[in-house]
């Protein structure tokens, strides 16, 4: 299988999801692993008509965001122009690009990955995250895995993981590509006070 998709880790995320790990270096490894699989996870729980990689114009981005960390989504190699409306404080995540596959996918994949990101006429950094096992839980009819059930795939992309937005208005460009595989989400998030 050898899935690539443009779209939404956070600080939050990568210490809880570390807490007791031992070095930096397997902290780092072990969030990204569960950066990825959750974000995965949550892209592959909805039926196309509701499904955040899917979405035409931002209906779609609240649709199943964990409660610590909201969750961005790309496209399927379109651009499009989404409108979402995020709470105050939740720290953001979303892969500029990223695929799953085998490892020699994922090694061919990342040496075209490149992309950017943009908060507010700001460029952010991304961090690549090489191939990683991952876990995923799928649902059935989802555009993104096509399968439904709990697989163990390798995963990779380019990951931004932002602190929280202040509440207003943010503009948010996501670009990313892989050899000829591209995509583009131009986001307005309105960040809702608490």
């Amino acid at each position: 299988m050898r899935i690539r998709i443009v779209g939404a880790g956070c600080v939050a995320l990568a210490l809880a999801a570390c807490l007791g790990c031992g070095s930096r270096a397997t902290q780092e490894q072990a969030s990204s692993g569960d950066l990825q699989g959750r974000w995965w996870t949550w892209a592959s729980t909805e039926p196309e008509p509701t499904n955040p990689v899917a979405d035409q114009d931002g209906s779609a981005c609240e649709r199943n965001q964990p409660r610590d960390v909201w969750f961005l989504a790309g496209t399927f190699g379109t651009r499009v122009q989404r409108a979402c409306s995020i709470p105050e404080g939740r720290p953001l995540a979303f892969p500029l690009v990223n695929m799953i596959g085998s490892t020699a996918d994922c090694a061919a994949f990342m040496e075209t990955a490149g992309g950017s990101a943009v908060l507010d006429g700001t460029e952010v950094d991304s961090d690549a995250h090489q191939a990683e096992t991952i876990e995923i839980r799928s649902a059935a009819g989802n555009p993104v895995t096509g399968t439904r059930g709990h697989f163990t795939a390798t995963g990779c992309g380019l990951w931004v993981q932002l602190p929280g937005l202040e509440a207003g208005e943010h503009t948010l460009t996501i670009r990313g590509q892989s050899d000829d595989f591209s995509v583009g989400v131009d986001y307005t998030l309105t960040v809702e006070a608490a």
